[in-house]
């Protein structure tokens, strides 16, 4: 995690750390998720925070191609999935999911294997989550499918 301060908010970079083959490092990700939240909405008291990054977790169904096959895997447990919604309740937005509620088949991430993403079957869990107080400044949020050179794509914040 990086934490960078400007004049008008706190810019956080992260990469959550993933729950591994047979959830064995689930008990470590449900602390480290509170522990995280604690943090970001301790930066809030000063001023309003973004933060972006791997999340490793598609939080709705609709944020991987299979959901049905992956239930139990790590990045879509239960747990995994019930923390990002407490950090969405905590008071912060899911910029893409703001700006595209029902999107569908649009992810941030692919397997390497099985040609996973020449087929889009491909897992929505890079993020861009902002601050309420930020939301008049939202413009839109965008998943860069096309960029190639990497398992995952960028994704992208507009604010005024």
């Amino acid at each position: 995690m990086i934490t960078c301060e400007f004049e008008e908010f706190y810019f956080v970079t992260v990469y959550t750390a993933n729950s591994q083959n047979e959830l064995a490092r689930l008990d470590y990700r449900m602390a480290w998720e509170d522990d995280f939240r604690a943090y970001l909405k301790k930066l809030e008291e000063k001023k309003p925070v973004i933060v972006t990054g791997d999340m490793n977790v598609a939080h709705r169904e609709i944020d991987l191609k299979n959901p049905k096959t992956n239930r139990r895997n790590a990045g879509f447990t239960d747990e995994e999935r019930e923390k990002f919604t407490e950090l969405l309740d905590a008071g912060f937005i899911d910029t893409f999911r703001y700006f595209y509620p029902d999107a569908e088949g649009i992810y941030s991430w692919w397997s390497y294997r099985f040609s996973a993403r020449a087929k889009n079957a491909g897992w929505r869990i890079d993020y861009f989550c902002v601050s309420e107080s930020l939301k008049d400044r939202l413009l839109d949020a965008k998943i860069l499918t096309e960029v190639m050179g990497s398992d995952h794509c960028p994704v992208e914040l507009d604010l005024k």
